[in-house]
């Protein structure tokens, strides 16, 4: 009988076959049988490997915020000055409305989890902490929390929408929020 130690990677088999499930039926069909099933485990292997479905599903989740984070870094690492950054922050918005719908489904499943249970949340406040972290050398920390939600909105109504808006409309979004001297409120 294989154990865990004999197969290395039944771990991130059932990570990745969880994430699968959430973003094809959503969380609610969510259960270890259904889980271990699609990844080709006994089911044994989930409690083996978890320590029930919330520590598998945070699992995947932070996972999954992982690779949404590395996307951020990938797009925002680059930008030398503010100008750049803008452009990066359009090109972020676009890129993201325009891709994966795995990644647009998993992103709602996380938030809709946080949202109702607060054991999730700290997934999505790292998520957001790290995703400003390149804002931040670009633009003051009021404004690199307004365009990480700007991007979060733009790319959820351009993913969803029967006629995503132009970048035009993205272009000037990001100048608004981020024109010199605009005055901010304290």
């Amino acid at each position: 009988m294989a154990t865990g130690h004999t197969d290395p990677e039944r771990r991130d088999r059932i990570i990745a076959s969880t994430l699968d499930l959430i973003a094809e039926e959503g969380i609610a069909r969510v259960s270890h049988r259904r889980i271990a099933a699609r990844a080709g485990v006994p089911l044994g292997s989930m409690t083996y490997h978890f320590d029930g479905i919330d520590a598998l599903l945070h699992e995947a989740f932070r996972r999954f915020t992982d690779h949404i984070v590395a996307v951020f870094d990938e797009r925002l690492s680059a930008p030398v000055d503010a100008e750049q950054a803008r452009e990066a922050v359009v090109d972020l918005v676009h890129s993201l409305s325009e891709g994966s719908r795995r990644d647009l489904v998993l992103t709602q499943e996380l938030y809709t989890l946080a949202a109702r249970r607060p054991a999730f949340r700290d997934l999505t406040h790292e998520w957001m902490r790290r995703s400003r972290v390149h804002l931040e050398r670009h633009f003051d920390p009021d404004t690199a929390r307004q365009l990480d939600a700007l991007i979060e909105g733009l790319t959820l109504h351009r993913a969803l929408a029967a006629e995503p808006h132009a970048r035009s409309l993205t272009v000037e979004a990001v100048s608004r929020i981020t024109a010199p001297g605009r005055r901010r409120d304290s």
